[in-house]
């Protein structure tokens, strides 16, 4: 048995709670370490739009009130991007990635992009180099950041579980992000939601990137609606199928630790103490 298992429960972006004053993402860690949450994902979904003062400060904040941060990349990259678009993407990457290590994160979590109608082997010879080159540059410039490409709602795009566990493989750095919301949403009939199959998913985890790495987990959580073709937007975990119990359990029962962050809509913060709570009762 390893030592007992911890994690660090806080929310992707803001909370609509977070006081005006200070406000801000600083405002924000402050509002989470005031509810005993420890972790914070800067979201920078749109673009990435912040000064070197502006990282520095919420670094310093983060160290002083105990959080964790990592951050949310654009929404608009695509390792599969034509020719055209991938220097773009690539910059949101790399954008990402510089302003997030001023800002004290140490994970970069990022959508992996689409398939575009192919196959998911030909999406992964084009986007592993793409990635690497990535990497080798930020190992250059000393940022030892973790890239984690994101597991993804809809079968259409790049970003199943697998995908992301080839890329993790293949590139030193590189490790997913499972977001559990969306691995349940991604077949479309309402599986991927027993104790059963979220430890298949973390022994088939462990397996591929070694046991340890279940230990350094970075997570997404939220309730979600979804259809045939998989996700269709994120709800409140009470307004959802999600079985919440069931999760928790399976990452207890396999000792596993890091960080959830809630995505949940209208009040994460409020979720993510549901988290927090289930989880502790969960793990005594």
């Amino acid at each position: 048995m390893s030592q007992t298992p911890i994690f660090h429960f806080g929310t992707v972006g803001s909370p609509r709670s977070t006081p005006k004053k200070p406000g801000g993402s600083v405002g924000a860690i402050l509002h989470l370490a005031d509810q005993n949450l420890t972790a914070f994902e800067l979201g920078w979904v749109r673009s990435v739009r912040v000064s070197e003062e502006t990282c520095v400060k919420i670094n310093q904040t983060a160290k002083e009130a105990g959080v964790y941060i990592s951050v949310h990349a654009p929404y608009y990259i695509n390792l599969n991007a034509d020719h055209e678009e991938w220097p773009r993407s690539r910059k949101r990457i790399m954008d990402a990635a510089r302003f997030g290590n001023l800002a004290g994160a140490t994970d970069i979590v990022f959508h992996p992009g689409s398939y575009f109608g192919g196959t998911p082997q030909k999406a992964l010879e084009v986007a592993i180099p793409r990635l690497l080159g990535c990497v080798e540059e930020l190992r250059f410039s000393g940022i030892m950041i973790t890239l984690r490409p994101e597991t993804m709602g809809k079968g259409a795009m790049l970003g199943s579980l697998d995908d992301t566990l080839i890329l993790s493989q293949e590139i030193e750095g590189v490790e997913p992000c499972l977001d559990f919301a969306h691995l349940h949403a991604r077949p479309g009939d309402g599986s991927t939601n027993s104790y059963t199959e979220w430890c298949e998913i973390l022994i088939q985890y462990g397996e591929a990137l070694g046991v340890d790495a279940l230990q350094r987990l970075h997570c997404h959580l939220s309730g979600i609606e979804y259809g045939p073709k998989g996700e269709r937007n994120h709800l409140m975990l009470a307004k959802s199928d999600f079985n919440l119990e069931d999760l928790l359990r399976a990452l207890n029962d396999l000792d596993c630790s890091g960080r959830i962050l809630c995505e949940s809509p209208e009040d994460m913060d409020v979720d993510a103490q549901l988290i927090k709570n289930t989880w502790e009762r969960i793990a005594g």
